[in-house]
This record gives structure tokens, C-alpha cells and sequence, in this order.
């Protein structure tokens, strides 16, 4: 099959044609506000209401040029495969990162991410998720965001010169995030599998408020289809669950299993693949069924909650299970995350139903093709 790839002179004419045509169409490609399933204090918040005009905007090269001080190595905060972000301060005041598509990148495949990337996140509107400013096609394509002044919880979390984030902040990042995704899978009306949860490519406010960025690997599926299969394989080594390391297919158990890899990075303070190859899964593993406070990061010491430690490993437990069946959704994430007791026998897998675990990551030759780059972080990592 032929895959179509929109160049630059086309996205301008469709651009200009898609402007005209929002007011008409927003109210079917606008994301609805989710439910709130019976939730306390992990409330679902809802997105903001439909304005007849686009919430985003055109920037003129010239005001991303000057922003940027005429993407000054000094302002570069993340680099990738295939773009660049650069920090920069609008005429107002306001900072921005400027995503640009890098001038060495003749790959139109990464190209059509980069579009896939505006004509997704695009649409959507959560405190959970990174908020799009505006774009500009002038002279190549650039992406304009929110400067997220905390930086990517990767950066946050692996640097070394930094004191370890306490445990009350890295509860907050991790029901955040399981609350952005729920937005992501179920608060739209299109159902959107984001691909590449990762630590990078969650942002942190000023307040360490979490926000889902990067959907340049991003897939809309229709709500008819349980899942897709997509070639090549795209993501982060480590963070892969293994029907789409293997196989190459797609729903949002894909996502499932990667946030459940974040969660155990949250509450250990490890790395997905360490500088030995060693897996995160593998080495939690075993830890999680004997202690679970054996995985809590040793820069913690004791200063955690051990209820809040309970639920957030029991739901990474859940989430990595080899059989995407028996991982839970996002939803049953939050109920497990801030609900009452736990009902572990509800998850309990049937005997004749034990699956054939898939933890042998350290056992593959590590491919860096196979990670996708921090894009949107404030910090690469």
C-alpha cells in the first residue's frame, strides 16, 4: 500500500483551508469533557468549553525567530531524531518552547509525525496534558508550547545534582499522568493511543503538575476497531509492552503497560534500561511479590506513605502484565490509585489462565533506533 506523505507547500494549503472550516466542524473534533466515575479526590477535570474560534494560532517566523533569539544554541533545551526545542520569551513576556523540525531531517515519514503531532494535540484540552500555543509553517514547521519550567520528570528524577523528589510530588506526577491518559483514551471522542509514555515526555508546571507532551507517535483510532497494527515498531526501549514489541499492535493497554514501567520509575527512582541493559520490570519484578517497599528509591529513606505506595505498586503490578487482557484500563488505574480497599482477588488471574510472562528485555540487544526522543521536554535526558 502507497503511504501518503503531506510536504510542507501542501500542509500550507490544507492549513489555510482548516482554519476557515473550525468554526464549522469544532464541535465534532473538539474532545468532550470525560465522566467522572465516581472518583473523590482524583476528580477527571473536565476540558474547557467550545469556543468558535481556535484556542491556538499562526505565529509568524518572525515572532518565533525573535523569541528565540534566532534559535540561539544557548536557548537548545532538547534535541531529538528528528526536531529540536528551542526556549523563548514572546514580545508579552510569555516563555515558550519552540519545537522545530531539524534542517538535517530528510525523512518524510518524520515530517508527516511532526503533523500528526499539531493535528492531535491540537484538539485536545486537560490541565493533564501539554497545551499547544500555536504553530508557524514559515520556513520550516515549528510547534509553540508552554514553557514547562520544571523540566520532564526524567530530568527531574535521574539528575543527580538535583535533591530526590519527595514522595508527595511524585504521588501527584503519577495520578496527573494516569488522569491525562484516561482523558486521552476515554475523554475524546476519538480515542487517542499516545504511543510513547514515557519520563521525558512528561512535563512538570511550576507547581510539578504533570503534563503528557510528545505525540508525534500518536494514533487515533475509531471507536469500532479494539486495536491496530502498525510497522515499524516505534517507542522506547523498555517502556515497549511486548504484543507491540513482537507484534506491532496498538490500543490502549499499549499505554497501560508503559505508565505502569513510569510508575515503578516514579517510585524507585531507576532508569527503564540501566547502563548494564538491566530491565526496570525485571528487577521490580520479584521485589514487588516479596516487599514492596524493597522498590522504593533509597533517597527516600523512610519519608513515604505507605498506603499511597501500596496502590501506586499494585497498579504498576497490574499494568505490565505480559497479557494485555489482564491489564487494567485507565480507569481502573485511578480506582485502584485513590479508591478504598483494594480488591485484589478481582485481579486475580485464573489458574488456567497464568500467562506466559514476557520479562526477558535485558536478554535483547539494546537498539537505540527504537527510542523516540524527548522532543518536548524542557530537559533532554
Amino acid at each position: 500500500m502507497r503511504h501518503l506523505y503531506l510536504r510542507t507547500s501542501s500542509f500550507k494549503r490544507l492549513f489555510s483551508v482548516s482554519i476557515g472550516r473550525r468554526g464549522v466542524d469544532e464541535e465534532n473534533a473538539e474532545c468532550v469533557s470525560p465522566v467522572n466515575e465516581n472518583t473523590q479526590t482524583l476528580e477527571i477535570l473536565p476540558v474547557q468549553e467550545t469556543s468558535p474560534r481556535p484556542t491556538w494560532r499562526c505565529f509568524s517566523y518572525e515572532e518565533v525567530f525573535d523569541a528565540t533569539d534566532g534559535f540561539d544554541s544557548d536557548n537548545l533545551v532538547g534535541r531529538g531524531g528528528y526536531a529540536e526545542v528551542y526556549k523563548g520569551v514572546l514580545k508579552d513576556g510569555q516563555v515558550v518552547a519552540v519545537k522545530r523540525l531539524a534542517k538535517a531531517s530528510t525523512d518524510e515519514r518524520k515530517e508527516k509525525e511532526f503533523l500528526t503531532e499539531l493535528g492531535t494535540i491540537g484538539h485536545v484540552r486537560h490541565p493533564n496534558v501539554s497545551s499547544l500555543l500555536g504553530c508557524c509553517i514559515d520556513n520550516g514547521l515549528h510547534l509553540i508550547f508552554e514553557f514547562s519550567l520544571r523540566g520532564s520528570v526524567s530530568s527531574v528524577l535521574h539528575d543527580d545534582n538535583s535533591p530526590p523528589i519527595d514522595w508527595k510530588i511524585r504521588y501527584k506526577i503519577a495520578t496527573g499522568t494516569a488522569r491525562g491518559l484516561h482523558y486521552l483514551h476515554k475523554g475524546c471522542q476519538r480515542r487517542i493511543i499516545h504511543r510513547d509514555i514515557k519520563a521525558s515526555n512528561i512535563l512538570l508546571t511550576e507547581d510539578f503538575e504533570p503534563q503528557i507532551s510528545d505525540f508525534g507517535l500518536a494514533k487515533w483510532l475509531p471507536s469500532e476497531w479494539t486495536h491496530h497494527s502498525v510497522m515499524p515498531i516505534e517507542g522506547t526501549f523498555g517502556y515497549l509492552a511486548p504484543e507491540y514489541f513482537m507484534h506491532g499492535i496498538v490500543d490502549e493497554k499499549t499505554d497501560v503497560f508503559a505508565f505502569g514501567v513510569f510508575l515503578l520509575e516514579i517510585i524507585s527512582g531507576r532508569k527503564p534500561v540501566d547502563g548494564s541493559h538491566q530491565s526496570l520490570l525485571n528487577w521490580a519484578r520479584s521485589r514487588l511479590e516479596e516487599d514492596t517497599e524493597m522498590v522504593v528509591d533509597e533517597k527516600l529513606g523512610k519519608e513515604y506513605d505507605v498506603e499511597q505506595l501500596t496502590r501506586l505498586a499494585f497498579a504498576a503490578s497490574l499494568c505490565i502484565r505480559s497479557s494485555a487482557a489482564w491489564r487494567p484500563s485507565m480507569s481502573e488505574v485511578i480506582e485502584i490509585l485513590e479508591e478504598g480497599t483494594i480488591d485484589r482477588e478481582r485481579w486475580k488471574i485464573p489458574e488456567q489462565d497464568e500467562e506466559d510472562e514476557f520479562w526477558g528485555f535485558e536478554d535483547l540487544e539494546y537498539d537505540s533506533s527504537l527510542s523516540s526522543s524527548p522532543l518536548n521536554s524542557a530537559s533532554s535526558s
